[in-house]
């Protein structure tokens, strides 16, 4: 009887948490990147409009077309793909976010393996 409640006592505190997602804060803007793959971090900077992102990496420019499916949900087409990996598209789902940043998860679009990040917002108004 103790694990019983103990069992429900636990799922009852659990189920109350709700992530904060305020995702239309973020749909525009400037913002750089941060994301860690195989314990190194990539950084990254970018401008986004409603439906084209422009990215500078490594000195490298990129710009895609973006198609909103929600507004924590983006799937990102390269503009000029340069290579048979660029043409695929991301798909890129908002967390949590705060009022400055955004924690997100991106993967290819049909493939499972999902890489995390956090953005920050480069105009936020500080405090």
């Amino acid at each position: 009887m103790r694990i019983l409640l103990l069992f429900i006592l636990l799922i009852s505190f659990s189920s109350c948490y709700n992530a904060n997602r305020n995702c239309k804060d973020f749909k525009t803007g400037s913002f750089k990147s941060e994301v860690v793959i195989n314990d190194e971090i990539y950084k990254s900077t970018f401008t986004r409009t409603s439906d084209l992102q422009i990215e500078s990496y490594n000195g490298k420019i990129d710009s895609s077309e973006l198609r909103w499916i929600n507004d924590c949900e983006v799937i990102f087409k390269t503009i000029n793909p340069k290579s048979m990996t660029e043409r695929k598209n991301i798909h890129l789902k908002i967390l949590t976010t705060t009022d400055s940043s955004y924690t997100f998860e991106y993967s290819y679009v049909g493939e499972t393996k999902k890489q995390k990040g956090v953005a920050f917002n480069i105009q936020a108004k500080k405090k």
